[in-house]
């Protein structure tokens, strides 16, 4: 069973460490992370919480490099990862990818 609170704890880190010049705030039911703070222009992406599983999404995530096809989504350009327990955030490189997103932002 899903440990949404742990997940989220262990984002809330990645991010802190992978990106800590990211801003985060309350948005679309979720968190949205942002080069500026309150400046939608800026958003980098967002992880939101749902029954089964965490997602963190990526606003520019087509451009990201997944060689181990990770990402899901078939959008122009968001793209996103399913977290659904606490491994998933290491297995599916969430601090890789949040370093690319932030260096094409």
């Amino acid at each position: 069973m899903m440990d949404a609170a742990d997940i989220v704890d262990a984002l809330e880190r990645v991010i802190t460490d992978a990106a800590p010049e990211l801003h985060g705030r309350g948005m679309y039911g979720g968190q949205v992370l942002e080069r500026e703070a309150g400046v939608a222009a800026t958003l980098v992406g967002g992880y939101f919480v749902y029954k089964a599983h965490v997602s963190f999404e990526f606003s520019q995530g087509a451009q990201l490099n997944d060689p181990a096809g990770h990402l899901e989504g078939k959008g122009k350009a968001r793209r996103h990862l399913k977290l659904r327990n606490f491994r998933d955030i290491e297995s599916k490189d969430v601090a890789g990818f949040l370093a690319q997103a932030v260096a094409k932002a």
